[in-house]
């Protein structure tokens, strides 16, 4: 799996995928901070990786795209310690490796998690 890490998201999360061997980039380290949304989902979709984002307008623009990829994480935390995103995306790599291969939202609140399978119709 690859993924792609928002601002919202710390580089620390990124760097935990790297260090496990995943292909993880994230928007500031390449110099892409005000990259509009739209665009980070066509960078997303052309690198084939999984956006991860505490930003719920992912989910709208992929609802209004029709398309089935790039798949989305959308983090709705009260704890956003970068330990606590870690720990919940290590669970949903887990547990929706093939919905997010095969394109899927996935909203990911303290409690549980919920999957929309793209594409959005």
């Amino acid at each position: 799996m690859r993924f792609i890490a928002d601002m919202g998201v710390s580089q620390t999360v990124s760097r935990s995928l790297q260090s496990l061997g995943y292909d993880a980039v994230h928007l500031r380290d390449q110099g892409l901070q005000r990259l509009p949304d739209a665009l980070i989902l066509d960078k997303a979709r052309l690198e084939e990786r999984i956006v991860l984002t505490f930003d719920l307008d992912f989910g709208d623009l992929m609802a209004a795209s029709k398309e089935n990829l790039p798949s989305v994480v959308i983090f709705r935390l009260k704890n956003t310690s970068p330990q606590f995103v870690w720990d919940k995306l290590q669970s949903i790599i887990a547990q929706c490796a093939d919905e997010l291969e095969a394109g899927a939202i996935v909203v990911v609140t303290d409690e549980r998690y919920r999957i929309r399978r793209l594409p959005i119709s």
